[in-house]
């Protein structure tokens, strides 16, 4: 099968060009440093050509609210009209767990209009949907910090491996379109507060966790226990990678 991976020099698009390569397919990885441009259109045709299957993990290099909504919405588009054009039957787009509850973020309004685009189209699709990646767990921290002190709240959170990530978005691809949204998660649900914790305890950072109710997620959004874990309204996928044994080999790397 021939496919091509929109944001493929990124975190999810290496492991995930490496991932499909290894199970024997054709990859192609696009994104702008390597020749093919979803807002300008440059080599997105070539690109597509022969294709089966298209999977987006591409995301926005400003996170301003105007600026996302443009880049998702125009990126979007026109690599839907691409896809059509070249008779791709497969569009799978990775997204994030809770986005339809987190809509005061211009982010994850930008997110929604993205997925909301893919199901209004006539090209059979897999929306994944995955939760918080153990990677970000530091810029979560230095969000919330101020001075020595990192104020947190204890909302659940369900984090999962980036490479998990790669693998069950690898696993979508090569299946039928969905024609919905799935989830996929990490094994261990976790308070924010108490996942930085585990964070600085193995990195022997200073920094004081505060929990707070009120403190927001990523300085803007206010969050519950419900708000990033996967609610249970469609099909989950749980992953094997536990935050504590992710944390202890990457000090042992």
């Amino acid at each position: 099968m021939k496919i091509v991976v929109i944001g493929g020099s990124g975190l999810i698009g290496k492991k995930l060009v490496n991932n499909l390569r290894h199970r024997g397919h054709e990859v192609v990885a696009a994104s702008p440093s390597l020749g093919v441009n979803t807002i300008t259109g440059e080599g997105l045709a070539e690109a597509l050509s022969g294709v089966q299957v298209v999977v987006d993990v591409s995301n926005a290099p400003l996170w301003e609210d105007q600026a996302v909504m443009e880049f998702f919405e125009k990126s979007t588009r026109n690599l839907l009209a691409a896809e059509a054009y070249a008779g791709v039957s497969h569009h799978v787009a990775l997204s994030v767990v809770g986005t339809e509850r987190l809509l005061q973020s211009g982010y994850f309004r930008a997110k929604k209009a993205q997925e909301e685009l893919i199901e209004s189209s006539k090209i059979p699709y897999t929306i994944v949907r995955a939760t918080q990646f153990f990677e970000f767990v530091g810029g979560i921290a230095d969000v919330a910090t101020k001075g020595e002190t990192v104020r947190l709240p204890s909302a659940l959170m369900q984090p999962i491996f980036s490479d998990d990530v790669a693998n069950a978005v690898a696993d979508f691809t090569l299946e039928e379109p969905v024609g919905g949204i799935v989830d996929v998660a990490g094994p261990d649900q976790i308070p924010m507060d108490e996942f930085v914790r585990k964070y600085f305890s193995v990195t022997q950072d200073k920094r004081q966790v505060i929990t707070d109710a009120n403190a927001p997620y990523y300085g803007s959004v206010d969050v519950n226990d419900q708000s990033l874990i996967p609610n249970g309204d469609r099909p989950v996928t749980i992953t094997k990678t536990h935050f504590q044994d992710w944390l202890n080999s990457s000090q042992n790397e």
